[in-house]
Order: C-alpha cells, then structure tokens, then sequence
C-alpha cells in the first residue's frame, strides 16, 4: 500500500472554489485502477495551506495516474488563479 501526500497552498479567496473542486477530482479518483481512497484536510495553524491524502493499492499505478490525460484534466482547474505555489507530492510506502 502507498501513501500519498499532496499539498496545495490556495490563493486567499478561493478556498471554497479549491475545496468543491477537490470533490470532482475526488469522483475521478474513484474510477482508477489501484486507487484505494482519498481525503482533504486543511492546516489549522496556516489558512488556505491543504494535503489530500490519497491512498493507492501500488505506487505505480499512483505513477500511471500522474501521466495520465486524467490527471492533466483533474488539476488543470487549479492552475487558473487558485494556487499561490507549485504543489508538492510525498509518497508514503509500506514496504
């Protein structure tokens, strides 16, 4: 199993937009092969700072999604004045 950790700063104002379009992504996610689940949480102590934690059966098929026409499509929604950086991924394994 593979642990995911991506992280998102979000433009002031555009929490709620980011939040409703993580829901989207969320229902895409459902549909791939290896994906196991996926959660959002925000940073208490640092408004508009969010992880998804998105668990996957093998880092590979986390690896197939992130070249996938699906991934484009999923995050090309955030590029367009939400987020206030590049978004940083960790992985978590449990080998």
């Amino acid at each position: 199993m593979t642990t995911i950790g991506m992280h998102y700063d979000v433009v002031p104002g555009k929490e709620e937009e980011f939040e409703k379009g993580f829901l989207g992504v969320l229902e895409l996610l459902k549909t791939l092969p290896g994906h196991v689940e996926s959660h959002l949480y925000e940073d208490v102590a640092s408004a508009g700072s969010y992880v998804i934690l998105s668990e996957w059966s093998r880092k590979e098929d986390f690896e197939a999604f992130l070249k996938s026409d699906a991934f484009k499509k999923a995050v090309a929604w955030g590029k367009v004045e939400i987020l206030r950086g590049r978004p940083r991924h960790k992985v978590y394994t449990n080998d």
